[in-house]
């Protein structure tokens, strides 16, 4: 079973998100290494969301729910904390309702900024760094290809895509209205991540011409040199954009003559809060700059929505087919390694032997297709009969996936 724990700006403050983001990769690698339910994890963490997709193997009806709440404690151990803090800050999805959710994150449907760019590529890159750490499974391999496939399918046929803007770009409109001028501004960037560059080419974008970098870990020089900004160490500038996991900005950076708009963008935050609180500083951090957020096109959040519905019950129809499938090519390919096995008894090169891979390819594609269509109008028991009467194959099939094809509409 897909289980997904999701804390983000609609439900969470920033500070429950900015302690759940220094913990969260510890918290639930643990969980996949010492929960007997939990076969695999990937983590999305991002400046405005925590979400954890498990893969629970559950041979109790009570496995979910085990693995929710071992979670919830060892995030509660970790950040300091209540559980029912961190329970009121959670919401839990549980199969196509997970899928679904990934799907609408992915498209940019969940984030502060609707159809936000950034959001398909933090995806992706939290599959690879689950791969990296050996937590991922068959099953959320499949997921998150499915969902990197739907971002794509609504950002082609609906107006998201034109529409969003990034929470980078975001920030600097509503900057823009302390900001008479950006070409004559000097702006000081902290980071030289990747969420660095994105600041750098929006600031471009805007005009700002006097662009300077400073890195708390010694990369400015080297990213200066990159992308053509000054490094500096001198924070008496009139912006500041903080886009780092590395500092914590305290009010000894400023002086009393400081005068300066600064930008937050960390996540946990870059900038002591207190800083705000200085004579001629102003300060924008993540909660101000998404209560600023504009309402989505009605009808192209409508549209999105649509398809990632579609998407998921197609996903979750796959899923119900999976069992089939998996039978019939266990079936079909001892068939062929046994015949292959002959045919090289009998002397057959590389080229029959890769013909006769391909052909058993071919043979079992048309089959896997009607598997999944078959799924997909809840008729999944009829082609399991199908492979009982003709080639006397079982399907094993858990109580999990009985009851799953009890529901094929539950996303």
């Amino acid at each position: 079973m897909l289980l997904c724990l999701s804390s983000n700006h609609r439900n969470a403050s920033l500070d429950v998100l900015e302690s759940l983001s220094e913990v969260a990769a510890a918290a639930t690698n643990d969980l996949v290494s010492t929960n007997d339910f939990v076969a695999g994890a990937v983590l999305v963490a991002t400046c405005n969301r925590f979400e954890a997709y498990l893969d629970v193997e559950e041979p109790l009806t009570a496995g979910s729910a085990i693995t929710v709440c071992s979670l919830l404690e060892s995030l509660s151990e970790r950040t300091g904390l209540s559980v029912d803090t961190l329970h009121s800050s959670i919401a839990v999805h549980e199969g196509a309702d997970a899928a679904a959710h990934l799907f609408a994150v992915t498209s940019g449907l969940e984030s502060v900024v609707i159809g936000e760019a950034e959001i398909s590529g933090q995806v992706s890159r939290a599959l690879d760094q689950a791969r990296k750490d050996g937590t991922t499974t068959r099953d959320l391999e499949r997921l998150f290809q499915r969902a990197t496939h739907t971002s794509r399918g609504i950002k082609n046929n609906t107006a998201i895509g034109g529409a969003g803007k990034s929470l980078v770009r975001l920030a600097l409109e509503l900057a823009s209205s302390r900001v008479a001028d950006w070409s004559t501004a000097s702006v000081l960037v902290v980071g030289t991540g990747r969420y660095a560059v994105t600041t750098v080419n929006a600031l471009r974008d805007k005009g700002a011409l006097d662009l300077r970098v400073f890195s708390p870990s010694g990369r400015d020089a080297a990213f200066a040199l990159k992308h053509g900004l000054t490094p500096s160490e001198d924070f008496d500038v009139d912006v500041i954009v903080t886009c780092t996991a590395s500092a914590v900005l305290g009010t000894e950076r400023f002086s009393a003559a400081s005068k300066c708009l600064v930008l937050d963008l960390g996540l946990p935050r870059n900038v002591d809060p207190a800083v705000g609180q200085l004579d001629g500083v102003d300060l924008l951090d993540l909660e101000t700059i998404s209560l600023h957020a504009p309402l989505e096109e009605l009808n192209a959040h409508a549209d999105a929505r649509d398809l990632v519905r579609t998407a998921a019950h197609e996903f979750a129809a796959e899923s119900q087919a999976e069992p089939a499938i998996v039978a019939l090519r266990k079936h079909h390919f001892a068939l062929l390694e046994a015949e292959i096995a002959r045919a090289t008894a009998r002397g057959a090169g590389d080229e029959t032997i890769s013909a006769l891979r391909h052909l058993g390819g071919v043979l079992l594609h048309g089959p896997s297709v009607r598997a999944r269509e078959f799924a997909a109008e809840g008729r999944v028991a009829e082609f399991d009969a199908a492979l009982s009467a003709l080639y006397n194959i079982p399907v094993e099939r858990s109580t999990q996936s009985a009851d799953a094809r009890a529901r094929p509409h539950s996303a």
